[in-house]
């Protein structure tokens, strides 16, 4: 009853697990600021840095593993994946995160188990990773544009010139560059208090505060003016 009283209410902020969102933003005649899901990804490009690599990589998924924006799923630039994946399983062993990664991963990580269709458009919400080996950065946002949901994405890498093709690119609220997917929080914005990370492309998108559902209103003085 409540989502169907448009007259009074002027928006609606599901706060909840997805089925919760889900079931408001059937259900409303209201509009809803809603985020479905934080499928955020983080891109190491061939030219990363590896060390940065590895410290945005793991403080991404392990900071708080369930979190909107925690890192779901890796891609690695198969130029540096040979040196790379074996060091990040390595940090991330005290973590106990399990690996879901694809064939190229496999052939480098023998260990891991095998990614399936479904892990690269899957929240886990825990200390699970989904590793993908991709040939450049256009085949990264590739992937991003059919498994991503429009939170947070991350691109690690030292060529400035690749950092705007991702950052231009990629089609999410928030895209960054050398820094962990985590910063994607009102707080951390300076918009204060946060009421929401909004997916939605209008007209609040990203971390949400006060500022983010304030709208203008037009007052115009005359003296009998006429047009």
């Amino acid at each position: 009853e409540l989502l169907k009283k448009n007259k009074y209410i002027d928006i609606v902020i599901p706060r909840g697990g997805k089925n919760l969102i889900k079931l408001v933003d059937d259900l409303s005649s209201i509009p809803v600021l809603k985020h479905l899901d934080g499928i955020c990804h983080v891109f190491v490009d061939r030219d990363a840095d590896i060390s940065k690599a590895i410290k945005i990589a793991v403080n991404s998924k392990t900071q708080r593993t369930g979190v909107c924006n925690a890192m779901e799923t890796l891609i690695v630039d198969k130029k540096i994946a040979n040196n790379f994946l074996p060091l990040l399983e390595e940090k991330l062993k005290p973590y106990d995160v399990e690996i879901r990664g694809c064939n190229k991963t496999k052939n480098i990580l023998r260990e891991v188990n095998l990614a399936e269709e479904v892990d690269w458009s899957t929240e886990y919400l825990d200390s699970i990773l989904s590793v993908i080996v991709v040939d450049d950065c256009i085949d990264a946002i590739k992937h991003i544009s059919k498994y991503g949901s429009g939170h947070t994405d991350v691109i690690v890498t030292e060529n400035k010139d690749t950092a705007m093709m991702f950052l231009r690119n990629v089609d999410s609220s928030s895209v960054m560059h050398n820094a962990s997917s985590r910063f994607a929080d009102g707080y951390e914005y300076g918009l204060g208090a946060e009421i929401g990370i909004s997916t939605n492309k209008l007209h609040a998108r990203g971390p949400v505060g006060i500022k983010g559902l304030t709208n203008e209103k037009f007052i115009v003085i005359g003296n009998g003016n006429i047009r």
